[in-house]
C-alpha cells in the first residue's frame, strides 16, 4: 500500500466513548487517516450512499461497524453493504460487545471481513483498536477507492 495515501475510515457506533476512543487511538496512529462518524445504521447508509447531508461523502476503504444500532442495526447494514456491487468490496471490521455464536456466523455468512467482540477494559479497547490500524491500515492491501 503507498504509504502517503490517507485511509477513508467510517466508524459507525452510537456509543459516545467507544467513538472518543477509537479517535484518540487513530489520531495517534502511524497511517494517516481520516475518522468519519456516524451514531446509526441509517445514517451509516445515507453516508455510504452520498445522500442527505453526506452528500459529499468520500467511499470509505474500510468501516468499522457496532451490531447494536439505532434505526437499522449493524446486521443489516453489514448485508446491504456485501449485496450491493458499488460496496461489496469495502472491508468490513465488526466491531461489537456481542459474543454470541449467532452473530458471529451470521456476520461471516454476510461476508464481514472481521469480528472482534470489543473488550470492557479501557487499555484492552485502546489494544484492539491499535491492532486493528496495525493490520487493516499497514499490512493489508485495500482495495482501490471508487
Amino acid at each position: 500500500m503507498e504509504s502517503f495515501r490517507m485511509i477513508n475510515i467510517l466508524l459507525v457506533e452510537d456509543n459516545p466513548g467507544d467513538v472518543r476512543l477509537t479517535q484518540e487511538v487513530l489520531k495517534e496512529g502511524k497511517i494517516k487517516n481520516t475518522l468519519n462518524i456516524v451514531m446509526d445504521g441509517e445514517e451509516a447508509l445515507d453516508y455510504l450512499h452520498k445522500r442527505g447531508k453526506h452528500t459529499a461523502a468520500e467511499t470509505p476503504d474500510i468501516v468499522l461497524l457496532d451490531l447494536n444500532l439505532p434505526k437499522i442495526d449493524g446486521r443489516e447494514v453489514l448485508a446491504h453493504i456485501k449485496n450491493e456491487p458499488k460496496l461489496k468490496r469495502i472491508p468490513v471490521i465488526v466491531l461489537t460487545t456481542s459474543d454470541a455464536q449467532a452473530d458471529i456466523l451470521k456476520m461471516y455468512d454476510n461476508h464481514a471481513n472481521c469480528y472482534i467482540t470489543k473488550p470492557v477494559d479501557f487499555s484492552q479497547f485502546i489494544n484492539v483498536v491499535r491492532s486493528i490500524e496495525d493490520f487493516w491500515l499497514t499490512i493489508v492491501q485495500l482495495p482501490p477507492n471508487e
